[in-house]
């Protein structure tokens, strides 16, 4: 099962991989240089099919758990400044996406999206201690009756050229349900209320829509 972002992609990439393929077995004698050609046709193809891949997760829903909302690995647990929304000092975790990860951003919580920004920026790498500030990104604040509001941001990397965001002000949305994508990147930063009981460590590995990373009692 692939994420609707990636069709026209995937297509892209499997005509190109078959124009490559045929036109190398009638255009190229040496045998040799022909199969690399054809299995870099394949190879390019099989990697846009991984990165756009969208597994099925089953969700519990539990208003007093958060959720990771992507797959990847937890690179930062802080307490920290917010600055654009709250103005006020929250629970930072992020987890960076490498390109063998799933790419689909799920919601983490359900609740109302009470705020929805698109920010332009740079493609600083991921890890990049000003990447939440200064790349591309976009910023999402839902409210949930358990954790009141959190805030996460999907920020895109040196790769990453496009964020999807399907959060929209005044809706109503499920945890664990597609929230989203980032196009071959890279980071999820969520801000959460400083009572919020951590369920992860440093450099753990999480699963989107599935894996507990956080609970209110």
């Amino acid at each position: 099962m692939f994420h609707k972002e990636g069709y026209q992609i995937i297509l892209t990439s499997f005509l190109i991989a078959a124009l490559i393929a045929i036109g190398s077995e009638y255009k190229i004698d040496n045998f040799i240089l022909r199969t690399v050609f054809q299995i870099f046709s394949l190879l390019q193809l099989i990697l846009v099919l991984q990165f756009f891949r969208n597994p099925k997760r089953e969700t519990t829903i539990n208003k007093n758990h958060l959720i990771a909302p992507v797959d990847g690995k937890v690179v930062i647990i802080k307490k920290v400044h917010e600055k654009e929304y709250f103005k006020d000092d929250r629970l930072q975790i992020s987890i960076f996406m490498s390109p063998l990860n799933v790419h689909v951003t799920r919601y983490a919580i359900s609740g109302e999206i009470k705020f929805s920004k698109y920010h332009p920026g740079k493609y600083l790498v991921a890890w990049h201690p000003k990447s939440s500030e200064l790349n591309e990104r976009t910023t999402i604040v839902i409210k949930n009756e358990a954790f009141g509001e959190i805030l996460y941001r999907q920020i895109a990397g040196a790769v990453a050229r496009r964020i999807v965001n399907y959060a929209e002000v005044g809706s109503k949305v499920i945890q664990g349900e597609d929230a989203g994508f980032i196009k071959f990147g890279s980071r999820v930063d969520l801000f959460l209320p400083l009572d919020t009981k951590i369920d992860v460590n440093l450099n753990d590995r999480v699963i989107g829509g599935i894996q507990k990373i956080a609970h209110k009692n």
